[in-house]
């Protein structure tokens, strides 16, 4: 979808956790990190319960290179999705996160 045309909705005052969470993939889709976290960001903060916002924004800071704050969502969104018996999503978001741990205790090897 159009980040385009997603935007003119929340400026048109439709704005929701679910329009956040389409705007944020679709620029995660574009790979553009900033504005993906801004709107998954907003998405999470609208509904605490959203565990697929809470994926998506965990992915959108690993791919920006934020590693802490990726944990933080991920772990956040796993919080969330067992609380809410959504199973899969946590199994999904635990998988991420032991690779982003592990990728952060793997010595340098760039040179």
């Amino acid at each position: 979808m159009d980040p385009a045309n997603l935007e003119r909705l929340i400026a048109d005052g439709k704005d929701s956790a679910t329009l956040r969470f389409a705007l944020g993939a679709a620029y995660l889709k574009q790979e553009k990190m900033t504005h993906a976290i801004r709107h998954l960001g907003a998405a999470v903060e609208m509904n605490p319960g959203y565990s697929a916002a809470w994926k998506l924004l965990g992915k959108a800071y690993a791919n920006a290179g934020q590693t802490e704050e990726a944990k933080q969502s991920y772990e956040s969104g796993i919080a969330v999705a067992l609380e809410r018996g959504d199973a899969q999503a946590a199994r999904e978001m635990q998988v991420f996160l032991r690779r982003l741990t592990a990728a952060a205790t793997r010595p340098d090897q760039s040179g």
